[in-house]
């Protein structure tokens, strides 16, 4: 009887355990967000301090923060992660839910705080793959998946970038693009920074895809900040007309 009656309170308490918040299903947040920086050798370190802190001060921004407590559920999930060549992605921010100022924070202080992570080529295709696969790691679950790639030129590393957009599109994924105009690369990297049409329509024409895609353009790094701010609100609050492809500048 003894035996019976522990058995059975063993039994009570696994089940408890298993059906306990660590075993219940992820939370749901309105979107899972990728940011994805270049970090190649194009960009240098006066133009990687700008886009870094650009990236932090969008995500404190009342403009983002409210866009983020507006959605039906009042979060979303977001990760940083900043790639070069076709074997260079690094986590800088792990997945993240924000649903208010403190968590904002949180996630731009650890950017702030980290290292620049690469100095090499640039493979955007690879970044893509990368962020697919960090979907899979995600918290949360959110019927809209975004990449948000943010890129000084071409695809010159790994994979053809149109395979890798086209394969995350298939899996429902939309890819957002920010095209920076980076005139004071050096002239050796011409061929790369300014493609011919002009990076804008490299972006357009590669990179960006899926339902409701669109494409930004900055003609320099002293206004990334702003420009990524309104580009974060554009997306979490899905407020551009996504039956098409949209560029705004």
């Amino acid at each position: 009887m003894r035996t019976t009656a522990l058995a059975a309170a063993i039994a009570c308490f696994v089940g408890a355990t298993i059906g306990g918040p660590a075993a219940r299903a992820a939370d749901s947040v309105d979107l899972l967000l990728v940011l994805a920086a270049d970090v190649s050798r194009s960009i240098d370190e006066t133009e990687f301090n700008l886009q870094r802190k650009g990236y932090a001060a969008a995500m404190t921004d009342p403009r983002v923060l409210r866009a983020i407590v507006g959605g039906r559920k009042h979060a979303i999930a977001v990760t940083f992660i900043e790639w070069s060549g076709a074997a260079d992605q690094n986590v800088v921010v792990d997945w993240t839910v924000v649903r208010d100022e403190e968590a904002a924070a949180s996630v731009a202080a650890t950017m702030l705080a980290a290292p620049r992570s690469f100095l090499g080529r640039t493979s955007i295709s690879a970044a893509i793959d990368f962020a697919m696969e960090r979907f899979g790691a995600a918290p949360a679950e959110a019927d809209k998946r975004i990449i948000d790639i943010s890129g000084d030129g071409t695809n010159n590393a790994g994979r053809a970038v149109t395979e890798a957009r086209d394969q995350a599109v298939a899996a429902g994924v939309t890819i957002n693009g920010l095209a920076i105009i980076n005139t004071q690369a050096n002239p050796g990297y011409a061929f790369h920074t300014q493609p011919p049409g002009g990076l804008p329509k490299y972006f357009e024409e590669n990179v960006i895809g899926g339902s409701g895609a669109f494409l930004f353009t900055i003609d320099n790094f002293g206004d990334f900040a702003e420009s990524i701010t309104r580009k974060l609100v554009t997306e979490i609050a899905a407020t551009p007309d996504r039956s098409q492809t949209a560029s705004a500048r």
